[in-house]
């Protein structure tokens, strides 16, 4: 099936099988392997990226389900070579370890201050719920998620 989407303000044109999800089309067709696939079950948050303003987990839906769609992932925070504010207060305050699970804190962190720019503690760890991090405790990660609402 054609698939046309705007990845990053970038439009793709593919041919896809139906059961392609869209992470692997993200990695596999279009050689964006910024996001992670973890768990194929939607539980870990390693893939997130944001489809039409929407935060969602792309090992969840099909590539087809995107057709037409605009598509964010972790490749599109940085402009020309510069880490967004975001990015810069992760790392200003060590907030990754392995950094599997980064670019999905970032999508999911980036929608959350797009939602409410200045969220409180218990909102911004509500709004990384879906993240699993086995490395950091996520205190600095909420500190580097506070960092950039200022």
């Amino acid at each position: 099936m054609d698939v046309k989407v705007t990845v990053n303000g970038e439009t793709y044109e593919r041919d896809v099988e139906p059961r392609k999800l869209l992470i692997h089309f993200l990695r596999d067709d279009l050689d964006l392997t910024g996001s992670h696939i973890g768990c194929d079950t939607g539980n870990c948050g390693a893939c997130s990226v944001i489809v039409d303003g929407v935060l969602l987990k792309s090992c969840m839906m099909l590539a087809v389900q995107a057709d037409g769609a605009k598509i964010e992932t972790v490749e599109g925070l940085a402009r020309d070579g510069e880490l967004n504010g975001l990015q810069q207060a992760f790392s200003d305050h060590h907030a990754l370890q392995c950094g599997y699970c980064t670019p999905g804190m970032l999508m999911s962190a980036t929608a959350l201050l797009r939602a409410n720019p200045r969220p409180s503690e218990d909102e911004i760890r509500k709004g990384i719920q879906g993240n699993l991090c086995r490395c950091t405790g996520y205190v600095n990660i909420v500190d580097a998620i506070k960092a950039a609402t200022e």
